[in-house]
């Protein structure tokens, strides 16, 4: 079965928080001191935590536009409650996502 468009979004935005979470996990002990130990590695690990966390938010509110929702609500929805809401947005985005491509399924149970 071929991916929608919205689906593809939805992917990339939770491909882009698995990224910023793994780098926020590198900021947590025990994994901070072999962070904390170069200055290089603060920055670069830094940029990419900022760089996935934007993305996530660009694909979520493209996937949540492209569904004809709000892509505002649905990314201050991420943002506020970061990061329980935006695995809570990304969950509820794929459930419409997946009843806007079967609507005969929805129907019967």
């Amino acid at each position: 079965m071929k991916e929608s468009p919205e689906q593809r979004a939805l992917n990339a935005s939770t491909v882009a928080l698995l990224l910023a979470l793994a780098c926020i996990a590198l900021f947590l002990p025990p994994l901070a001191q072999g962070t904390l130990a170069s200055p290089l590695r603060i920055v670069a690990t830094g940029l990419v935590m900022a760089c996935a966390l934007l993305l996530h938010w660009v694909y979520l509110g493209l996937g949540a536009r492209r569904m004809a929702r709000s892509a505002a609500g649905w990314v201050g929805l991420s943002v506020l409650l970061f990061p329980v809401g935006s695995a809570a947005a990304l969950i509820l985005l794929n459930g419409f996502s997946d009843e806007s491509r079967t609507p005969a399924a929805a129907g019967h149970g």
